[in-house]
């Protein structure tokens, strides 16, 4: 199968303006793929990803396959990301760098393959395009990996400003996390607290049917609930016993404390947070703080916080308290159901409270 030369321009204006007008990875990289399966008449093409630290590779896309995760020094893929090489096998069940496995797994009968290594902006190797098997029992050609190296280096392109912004939104999200560390501890909490807490919400989110999306910026966001406590003097937040009236009155700024710091950001993991920081006190029926919202004003991550908050902090010795006893914690989540916490969210967790005693029993503090 052969395209002439008008054909092949076509085929690759038209790919090339697919591509452009998609903005979301999901959408992005099968068509990415489909670009370099197409262009050669592949029947497979798989996307592959390096990870140095850990020196393995991994599929960011496979064409019939779920994702494949092995070691670089494994496979032809591994073997041509290792060495920077292109390659053209006609003959892949004899090649001693071939791993079978995948075949055996699949039923499916990898005949020939090209690999192309993807590069940076900085000359830098971060994975490979692999097609498999040309379509209709023919042979792969000189001419194919020329064609395939162009798609490829277009690809490259735009996986690598992925990984780059993917890099970037983790960065941030351990950021956020460090800070919430850093929050709870001044308060002499651990940080398998704010770990406790992202995990209940998470789940609480997909309980209450948040988008999974959802759910994961909560969970990201939610070990920010109290960093507004690092503007709350020691012997306030640190005090053996009940605070007096001025002192909760100083305890309570530590929402708007919070929300001050985050909310001048322009990142969207940030203005979430500031909503957890600025809402998770107030209370379902209007009598929380610092706006006494009220019901479903209250926005659903300050509505979860609170609960997921709530749950852990009874559960734990404080400086100020010692732990209570789930029975305790429960009969309390009945009482304050539709006054302190969303109805919904308290029937949630009491149907599902083995989950919850789960994440707890995984982060126990030591």
């Amino acid at each position: 199968m052969k395209r002439n030369s008008d054909e092949l321009l076509t085929f690759i204006l038209d790919s090339i303006a697919k591509i452009a007008s998609l903005h979301h990875q999901e959408k992005l990289l099968p068509e990415l793929s489909k670009m370099c399966r197409d262009i050669v008449f592949a029947e497979r093409c798989s996307i592959w990803i390096l990870d140095k630290k850990r020196k393995k590779i991994w599929t960011k896309v496979a064409d019939g396959v779920k994702p494949i995760e092995m070691n670089t020094n494994v496979g032809i893929v591994g073997n041509a990301i290792e060495n920077n090489q292109s390659l053209i096998i006609n003959d892949v069940q004899n090649d001693m760098r071939f791993n079978s496995n995948i075949d055996k797994k699949t039923g499916y009968l990898t005949k020939t393959m090209m690999v192309i290594p993807m590069e940076n902006k900085s000359d830098e190797v971060i994975g490979a395009i692999q097609v498999i098997n040309k379509q209709e029992g023919d042979i792969f050609s000189e001419l194919d990996l020329k064609y395939l190296t162009l798609a490829a280096s277009y690809a490259a392109e735009s996986i690598g400003t992925i990984l780059l912004m993917e890099e970037i939104t983790q960065t941030q999200k351990e950021l956020i996390y460090r800070m919430g560390v850093t929050g709870e501890n001044r308060s002499k909490e651990t940080g398998y607290h704010v770990k406790r807490v992202a995990e209940y919400s998470w789940l609480l989110g997909k309980l209450y049917g948040l988008s999974l999306k959802e759910c994961d910026v909560l969970r990201d966001v939610s070990p920010m609930h109290d960093i507004g406590k690092i503007g709350i003097k020691d012997a306030i937040l640190n005090k053996p016993g009940r605070l007096d009236d001025m002192e909760m009155e100083i305890m309570k700024t530590h929402v708007q404390i919070g929300y001050d710091i985050l909310d001048s950001s322009d990142l969207p993991l940030l203005k979430a947070a500031s909503i957890v920081a600025h809402e998770h006190h107030e209370k379902y029926d209007g009598s929380g703080y610092p706006n006494q919202l009220e019901g479903e004003d209250i926005h659903i991550y300050g509505r979860i916080t609170a609960l997921a908050d709530v749950f852990d902090a009874l559960g734990s010795e404080r400086v100020y308290k010692k732990a209570w006893d789930d029975e305790r914690i429960f009969k309390l989540f009945r009482e304050e159901k539709g006054r302190h916490f969303d109805p919904k969210l308290i029937d949630l967790f009491i149907d599902n409270t083995e989950q919850f005693l789960a994440i707890r029993d995984e982060f126990t503090d030591v």
